[in-house]
This record gives C-alpha cells, structure tokens and sequence, in this order.
C-alpha cells in the first residue's frame, strides 16, 4: 500500500448538491486501515471560496471550500457531485478533468456530476449513469455517451459515474472496495451506518410512468390492464381493439412507443412490485396473480428488468402494514 494517502479532490461547484458533496467526504474521510491509518486525504475543492449549494433543490445557501482547483492537480481521485443542471460547467473545471485523466487520475462523478464529465469529453464512448430523471437530457446533450439510466453505477476504465444520492455512497464504497479491500469497505460502510455496497449493475428503481391514457387504443389498454394476471396473446389483444395485428402492433408502438405484450410485460412487472410492497404472499402467489405463471418466470422477469430478485425487492420496499 502507499505510504502517502491517496488525495480524493471533491469539486465545490456553484449549484452543488449539498448532500452529494458530502457523500465522498464522509466516505474516503471515515475510511481507516487495519492499523488505525487513514488512506484517503480529501480536499474540498471550489471554484470560488465561497460557492452556492442547494439542498435538494428548496433552498440554496452559501458554503466555503477550503481550497482552490489547484489543489486538485495532483489527486489521484477527483469527484464532481451532483449540480444544478441550469449551472454552466466552468472552462477551468474542464480543464482540470482533461487533464486529470490524461495523466492518469479516476474522475468520478454522483448524480448530475455526469454533466461535468460529459462536458470535458470523458464520457465520449462509454458508458455512464446518472439520476435517472436526468438520464434522457444527457442522452440529449451528449449522444455520444451510452447513458444506462438503470444502473446504480458504472466503471468504465479510469471513469466512474452514479445515480442520485444513496448510489453515490455505493460507488464510493465500492472504490475503497477496489483500493483496499473488502474488509476495509465494509468497516467504512458500518463508519457510515449503512449495508455493503450494492451491485452497480443493480437497477435504479424508477417509479412507473401513470398509464397511458387518450388515443384509439384507450380502451384496450385499460382492457389489458384489468387481464395483466389472465394469459394474453397477441391475437387476444387485436380481436378486442377490433383490429388485424399488423396494425395493431403499428398502432401500439405509435400511442405508446412498444409492443403489445411488451407493454403488457410492464403491466405485470408492475402488478407484481405493488404485490411485493404491500402484502405478504408467497412469491409463487405473487407469480401466479401478476399473470408470469410460475416463480422462476417471475425471478428471471425481476432479474431482467431490475437486476435484482423478487425476494430482495422486498425486503427493500415491502411497506410498513
């Protein structure tokens, strides 16, 4: 191991996420070796000495960084947390991310971070996460960037980027992981009182688009809505919408850009995660009255589309009786 610490800069913007700058300062600060010894020596750095935060976007107030952006030229680790996305991304904060990744620095970012690294050609190629409400104005803005807007967090060589807020305290955790270890993580996460990391490949729970309503399909769509549990095909579908399923399919994807059974798999997927967080019954039964049929079926439907298993999704969601 390094006798120096490894420097984590963690950049100050003005419109930062109050919350997300704390994050790696807790993380990398709280992190201590077996011997007592602290790896990590983490510099807040501003673009100003006293900068604009906001608090989760219903106030903004003021906080002072204690250093410069020089101070961030010879770190090993630079972190850009999330930021107002109506903020415009300083030239001298470009900067110093080209320049600290052609050297050879991890440059990481936490939610709306990305922006930041997007901004000065990091993510060009590769693939990246952020909150996934943001995901799409990314795409938007930089569609050289393969933006997953499922992932918790994702490494692409020496570029990490993560979705909003408790993912940001996954990837910081899972960077001790690689820097120092296993143990030496999860004696940071029980310093921060929360569980081992997660999986980055593990699905951001985004909250279920309301039903697509209005249309010529309107009808049909609340028709399968109340059948999500009944076996449906696709002929099943055009005979109620009264039409061939050539152009049912035509019209599907027109009203609600995907396909009929598509469609349908959402409207069970989603039947079954408000089975999960509001009853108790066996994940057969929650199988059986989704319309997925069996448990395995459930499980390999769960694992595609959130990357985690019906049983863990409810340990994570299951609502208080």
């Amino acid at each position: 191991m390094p006798t120096d610490p490894h420097v984590v800069a963690v950049l100050a913007l003005d419109g930062v996420v109050g919350f997300d700058l704390a994050i790696p300062c807790q993380v990398f600060g709280l992190t201590r070796l077996p011997g007592g010894d602290y790896p990590y020596q983490v510099r807040v750095c501003g673009t100003a000495p006293s900068v604009t935060a906001t608090a989760g976007g219903v106030g903004y107030y003021r906080i002072e960084a204690p250093h410069g952006l020089d101070a961030a030229q010879d770190a090993g680790t630079i972190v850009v947390p999330g930021v107002t996305r109506t903020r415009t991304i300083p030239p001298e904060v470009t900067d110093l991310l080209r320049s600290a990744a052609s050297r050879g620095a991890r440059t990481v970012s936490i939610c709306t971070g990305a922006f930041a690294l997007a901004e000065a050609g990091l993510l060009s190629g590769r693939r990246a996460t952020t909150h996934w409400a943001a995901a799409a104005e990314l795409s938007r803005r930089h569609p050289d960037v393969e933006v997953d807007a499922d992932a918790l967090y994702v490494g692409e060589g020496r570029v990490f980027t993560s979705a909003g807020v408790a993912a940001g305290l996954d990837l910081c955790l899972h960077l001790v992981r690689r820097d120092y270890g296993a143990a030496v993580a999860a004696s940071a996460a029980r310093a921060v009182v929360m569980p081992p990391t997660r999986d980055g490949d593990q699905a951001q729970f985004i909250p279920p688009p309301p039903p697509t309503t209005g249309g010529t399909l309107s009808a049909t769509l609340a028709w399968m809505r109340e059948r999500a549990c009944a076996p449906l095909t696709l002929t099943d579908v055009a005979r109620h919408a009264n039409l061939s399923t050539r152009t049912l399919t035509r019209r599907f994807r027109e009203q609600t850009g995907t396909t009929p059974l598509d469609w349908l798999a959402r409207q069970r997927l989603q039947l079954a995660r408000e089975l999960l967080e509001t009853t108790d019954l066996a994940i057969p039964v929650v199988a059986e009255r989704s319309g997925h049929g069996s448990a395995t079926a459930l499980r390999a439907h769960f694992d595609r589309a959130l990357h985690t298993s019906p049983q863990r999704y409810r340990q994570t969601f299951r609502q208080p009786g």
